[in-house]
């Protein structure tokens, strides 16, 4: 009886284990093997920055040869926000933009006074363009200054379409009806709330005359024909500003840096000189 039992024994030892090998999930050749592409942890969020600026940078296509080089170099991805130079700004004083790219000095030095602002540079200019119907009905090439052709236009009761949308350009308009003595009203005197790009399109459209940033102008293929240019009250320089609630400061600094530095800059000077035959923009870059 005990010799069976040793002979039984030993054979329901060996058919358990067998049994539970078969039940024992497999595991991987090596907890060290490499995981599958599907498996694999997702890389960290790519690094964006917000770019609050103007529409003349955006509408003459300045912006779309220069962000891509900076992108490409630093990895850091730019959202461009283009909208007239007072709601940029107001982004920045709302903290929703971590970099501006605007042209009115006074409303950037007020930017800067009042602590929303730091990290303040020059970096290029160009000039304004009176512009209108090619038969000038108001006589603007006569004049000599911005001053005198507004006093024609509101004199004629010419055609002006503003931007009315407190925008670099509109507040340099304002500027000169001031200095003008006049305040501009009645049938001829129409907005569109838009930006350049648009503006032109509804001065074409109703022959009329309008203010306009050079490198928009030149960039649109319209009827208009500059009427005034040169006055030294038309200069258009721009700023580019680092927004000081910006929780992305080091990546903000690094697009201002190529803005006004070397690269930037020679890619600025360049920009508009293959097609129209001189740079939309003259490079500037000054710390302030």
């Amino acid at each position: 009886m005990v010799k069976k039992f040793s002979f039984v024994y030993p054979l329901f030892l060996v058919l358990v284990l067998m049994l539970l090998a078969a039940c024992t999930p497999q595991s991987s050749q090596s907890s060290s093997a490499a995981p599958s592409p599907q498996s694999s942890a997702p890389s960290s969020a790519a690094k964006e920055i917000v770019l609050a600026t103007t529409t003349s940078t955006q509408d003459s296509g300045l912006l779309d040869s220069l962000l891509p080089v900076f992108e490409q170099k630093t990895g850091i991805k730019v959202k461009v926000v283009a909208v007239g130079t007072g709601q940029a700004i107001k982004l920045g004083e709302d903290g929703n933009a971590d970099v501006l790219l605007v042209h009115a000095r006074k409303s950037e030095d007020e930017f800067m006074e009042k602590g929303f602002g730091i990290n303040a540079y020059d970096v290029m200019y160009n000039q304004f363009y009176i512009v209108g119907p090619s038969d000038d009905p108001a006589g603007l090439k006569q004049t000599k200054t911005a001053k005198e052709a507004m006093e024609k236009i509101a004199e004629k009761n010419s055609s002006f379409v503003s931007r009315g949308d407190d925008s670099g350009t509109d507040k340099k308009e304002k500027s000169i009806w001031k200095e003008a003595g006049i305040k501009p009203e009645g049938s001829w005197y129409l907005s569109s709330g838009q930006g350049m790009g648009e503006t032109l399109q509804m001065a074409d459209e109703k022959k009329a005359y309008t203010l306009t940033d050079e490198a928009t102008f030149l960039s649109r293929k319209l009827g208009l024909e500059i009427v005034m240019q040169g006055d030294k009250s038309l200069l258009n320089p721009y700023g580019i500003i680092q927004v000081k609630s910006s929780s992305k400061q080091e990546e903000g600094m690094q697009l201002i840096q190529f803005f006004t530095g070397e690269e930037g800059q020679k890619l600025i000077g360049e920009f508009g000189q293959a097609t129209y035959g001189k740079g939309l923009f003259v490079p500037d870059a000054k710390k302030r």
